[in-house]
């Protein structure tokens, strides 16, 4: 087989055994040629071509094999040298089978790490060092420093503290005894584990103690911020083109001055004309490929904006001198000049004024634009947007800026303890009854982000009371401060040194981008140092998020989650997971690639584990691949064949969940795999279980669907269920763990003996049209699984949790709720899958609205839960006191579902981009509202649900019928 023969990844994986033609070139210059089979490892082949080259010439001339490494040319066109011998060629996958042998450089230990973590991360180090940036070196060095060091702080603990990292224990929510539903347990309870070694078995104690639990310049909190617009149009012989750009000086949402400029280009047939409009002078014009490119230079003198609030009024005149700025556009669009033309976004670019050591840039700035539109349109600026650059800069468009030198010396950032000195708090203000009463009616409306001006002088006034006796409503506070003025600003810095710490409900919201000042953001993650690991745990998808907002790669945020997910091993799995997911986004691709290296160099232990997670996703997703792309109809039975093969049976075989890391995945269990009938195929993969001879343990890998939107559900169904077991409610959820590891790939649990309501309603009846009416299929099926005196508490086990996810699902305003999304395990428990709409944005075909109801609740649900009989109204009550105690609950609780959607913006999922989206969860918590308001509106929405379910019949006879028909 000639060399080269293999370039694809679909052709390394379909080849199974098969020997392959490779090119070994020595450092002695002979060449060798000869077949390997494509599960060879490295360290095998390398002991081959000494066996080969042993009989050539010049043989003496190769020293020990050890002193040697193969380079090859891989997949993404770079040399890349295997110093990992176990793994496998086709795993390395070179784009030519060309090996070369050459002798090893500098530490071998240290080019291994190197290699195993850029593997692992999937980015090379290499692109770090590429990028000559002072803010990444210094980052780099800094952050493997800590890191080091608390690896070894990490090797002298005890063994108890040891095992206590390396196997986090854990608890399940309960009920505490402390009054108010508090969530701490006694102090000095102890849990006690028994745990058994190799050959003796020994009991040691780990005690669970529950009490774990801008000043001058705007510093960095101070975005510079440019927007471009086009018109959009079919594109026509003559045309004019206008392009308007937009400055905006923003203190995290607030804008501090704006000023715009225009400028035209007139096309009559073949020959553009230019023509100046505004402020602006177009020096260069070309086409090329129906892209047009201008270039403007030297703008005159800008309209000034408000002065910034500078620590001395001399440097405010930074912005009024005559400012040389370029601006270079890849992108555009036509129209007829006779038609007008609408401003429609086409790039936007956010920069800093000072950089990371706070001093004021000067110079000039090539800033690569990213050509995404802003979601919230009423806005055409994006101020949550990434302040990093756009990597791409052959595609992107060019925005070149000039910060003029002021003054002979660099311009820094004052102290912060310089700023506030002078600028204390003034005198105690004591407010009138009157004033108190309205303070407290604003404080009290958790629904309330817009004020009057009359209320925001009110509360600046009283601030000093917001703090004594509403420290949880400092978000307000810190929303109508006038961050443009510099004695506010000091005044507010200063008042955040007296502020009490915060509980998590309400710290987590500061971690927002309305609130970028490094100040706030240093008070914020001070307060939630006091989170438990588990409570971390329960918040850590939303901090991950929120890290996409900080305005430099050293932060306080990031070193709280480097230090945390180095005490405890299962925070440091998911940690990595969570930004592994991401890696492929180019804005946070950077930052997230340095927060992995630096985990993992601080955690070199856990880089074969997570390694070994890696290779077998690998595998999952080249099988996928197999399927959906085979040039033939692929079958079970061919599936289950490659994964018979040597090199699948390895990788997919002992190693750690990644769902859940105190899950080991042991033996696949081939006979039992499968790929699913839809559309994107997900795999079946099944895996034995020794400790329990009897059980398996199945995990689903799909590979086409952002699972971001189902984790995301799932995480807050979880928390839901943590709140009531809290209050000593147990509905009997089953959260299933769900974990994107991917661009659009991802793994979810698979919940054993359990079934779809479809599957169960079409097994009971003869037809697809009927099986949806059948009210009696559910209570019969649960009688086959459940006989005798196991029934009882089947039904109860389907009332609790039928319960929980009809309150569950109408808060979270979960759509597309058909019969083969809600399944029933034969214990009882009823749970809902597949999260595909969220937040009210139900399913509409062909302009009308198939869901119209506000949560599931049909008659044959209320069949079962009255077991079987019309007259039990007693059980039916019953029901509908846990729905409304559980709505009680989560209503009390309902700051902190919505704090922990709104820090999901950053994730870029489409049904939740800005503020309006999360309007629908503050209108099903009825935040604002009381608890006898709330309660009454969902006792209408109860009734609505029952009195309108067979809409809901209808609509699952209608999908029953489609999915039948389905070819």
């Amino acid at each position: 087989m000639p060399p080269g023969k293999y370039g694809t990844q679909e052709e390394w994986e379909q080849d199974g055994d098969q020997e392959i033609f490779m090119d070994f070139l020595l450092p002695t210059g002979i060449f060798l040629k000869f077949p390997v089979s494509r599960n060879d490892t490295i360290r095998n082949i390398k002991k081959m071509v000494w066996k080969n080259a042993s009989r050539e010439a010049l043989f003496c001339g190769l020293r020990d094999p050890d002193l040697y490494v193969f380079t090859c040319i891989n997949q993404t066109a770079e040399r890349e040298e295997l110093e990992e011998e176990s793994r496998r060629i086709s795993d390395v996958r070179p784009f030519m089978c060309v090996l070369r042998l050459v002798a090893r450089e500098g530490d071998r230990g240290e080019k291994l790490t190197n290699t195993q973590i850029s593997l692992l991360i999937g980015k090379g180090l290499h692109e770090f060092e590429a990028q000559k940036n002072h803010e990444v070196d210094e980052f780099r060095t800094k952050m493997r420093t800590f890191c080091e060091e608390k690896s070894l702080e990490r090797q002298n603990l005890p063994w108890q503290r040891w095992m206590e990292y390396s196997f986090p224990c854990e608890l399940e929510p309960c009920s505490s005894p402390a009054a108010g539903g508090s969530s701490k347990s006694k102090h000095g309870k102890k849990l006690f584990v028994n745990v058994k070694f190799e050959s003796s078995d020994e009991s040691f104690m780990l005690q669970q103690d529950s009490q774990d639990l801008p000043v001058a310049l705007m510093k960095s909190a101070l975005k510079k911020k440019a927007t471009v617009f086009r018109s959009v149009r079919q594109e026509p012989e003559d045309y004019t083109l206008q392009v308007n750009g937009r400055w905006e000086f923003i203190y995290g949402q607030h804008p501090l001055g704006q000023f715009k400029y225009i400028f035209s280009c007139l096309r009559n047939g073949q020959n553009p004309q230019l023509t100046m409009v505004h402020h602006c002078t177009i020096s260069k014009y070309q086409e090329d490929q129906g892209r047009v490119c201008s270039q403007m230079y030297k703008t005159r003198s800008l309209s000034r904006p408000p002065p910034l609030p500078l620590k001395k009024q001399n440097t405010s005149s930074l912005w009024s001198i005559n400012e040389p700025f370029y601006i270079h556009l890849l992108q555009g669009s036509r129209v007829n000049a006779d038609e007008g033309m609408k401003d429609c976004p086409i790039a936007w670019v956010n920069t800093m004024l000072f950089d990371y050591k706070d001093q004021l840039k000067t110079g000039e700035f090539l800033l690569s634009m990213w050509p995404s539109v802003p979601d919230d349109k009423s806005d055409l600026l994006n101020p949550m947007g990434t302040v990093q650059r756009n990597p791409n800069v052959d595609s992107a468009a060019g925005l070149l800026i000039r910060f003029p030198n002021i003054r002979p010396h660099p311009l820094y950032y004052p102290p912060l303890d310089k700023t506030i000195e002078p600028e204390m708090n003034g005198n105690t203000v004591f407010p009138s009854k009157d004033e108190y009463l309205k303070l407290k009616e604003i404080m009290d409306n958790k629904n309330y982000t817009e004020f009057f001006e009359d209320e925001k002088e009110l509360l600046w006034k009283l601030r000093a009371e917001v703090r004594d006796y509403f420290p949880e409503c400092l978000s307000k506070l810190l929303l109508i401060t006038k961050w443009n003025k510099r004695e506010d600003v000091a005044q507010m810095v200063g008042l955040l040194k007296s502020w009490p710490e915060l509980p998590a409900i309400h710290a987590l919201e500061l971690l927002d981008y309305s609130f970028p000042d490094p100040a706030v953001r240093s008070f914020t993650i001070r307060c939630l140092k006091k989170l438990s690991d588990d409570e971390l745990l329960q918040y850590l998808i939303q901090l991950v998020q929120v890290l996409k907002y900080e305005s430099y790669l050293d932060c306080d945020l990031t070193t709280f989650l480097l230090e945390r997910a180095l005490s405890n091993r299962r925070i440091g799995h998911f940690l990595f997971w969570h930004l592994k997911s991401e890696i492929h986004v180019a804005s946070v691709s950077l930052r997230f690639g340095l927060i992995l290296e630096a985990y993992c160099r601080g955690n070199i232990h856990h880089i074969k584990l997570l390694s070994k997670q890696n290779e077998a996703l690998g595998k999952m997703k080249a099988l996928s691949d197999i399927v959906k792309t085979g040039s033939q109809k692929m079958t079970v039975d061919d599936l289950k064949l490659c994964i018979r093969q040597e090199s699948y049976l390895e990788a997919l075989s002992d190693l750690l969940s990644p769902l859940n890391p105190s899950v080991i995945l042991f033996e696949i269990c081939t006979d039992k795999c499968r790929f699913m009938d839809s559309k994107m195929k997900p795999l079946w993969l099944m895996y034995k279980n020794p400790l329990e001879q009897a059980d398996m343990v199945g995990i689903i890998f799909k590979n086409g669907d952002d699972l971001r939107q189902d984790m995301l559900t799932l995480q807050m169904i979880r928390l839901m269920e943590n709140l009531w077991k809290k209050e000593g409610l147990d509905l009997r959820m089953i959260p299933y763990g769900c974990l994107s590891t991917g661009n659009k790939t991802g793994l979810i649990e698979v919940v054993k003996s359990s079934d779809t309501i479809a599957n169960i309603q079409r097994n009971s009846s003869n037809s697809a049209a009927t099986a949806a009416f059948n009210k009696d299929a559910l209570l019969n099926w649960l009688k086959s699984k459940n006989p005798g005196d196991k029934l009882d508490q089947a039904i109860e086990e389907f009332t609790l949790s039928c319960a929980g996810y009809c309150v569950a699902t109408y808060v979270l305003g979960i759509g597309d709720r058909h019969n083969d999304n809600i399944m029933i395990r034969e214990t009882g428990q009823l749970f809902h899958i597949d999260f595909g709409h969220f937040l009210g944005n139900f399913k509409r075909k062909l302009g009308i609205n198939r869901e119209r109801v506000p949560f599931i609740l049909t008659y044959d649900f209320v069949h079962v839960i009255q077991q079987g009989r019309t007259n039990n109204s007693e059980k039916f009550e019953r029901f509908r006191e846990y729905c409304e105690r559980a709505y009680k609950i989560l209503c009390r609780n309902g700051t902190l579902f919505v704090n922990l959607f709104a820090m999901m913006k950053a994730a870029g999922l489409p049904e939740l981009s800005s503020s309006k989206d999360i309007q629908y969860l503050k209108d099903s918590l009825a935040l604002g509202k009381s608890e006898d308001e709330a309660l009454k509106n969902f006792k209408v929405k109860f009734n609505e649900a029952l009195r309108e379910s067979w809409k809901t019949k209808v609509n699952w006879m209608m999908h029953s019928l489609a999915k039948d028909n389905r070819p």
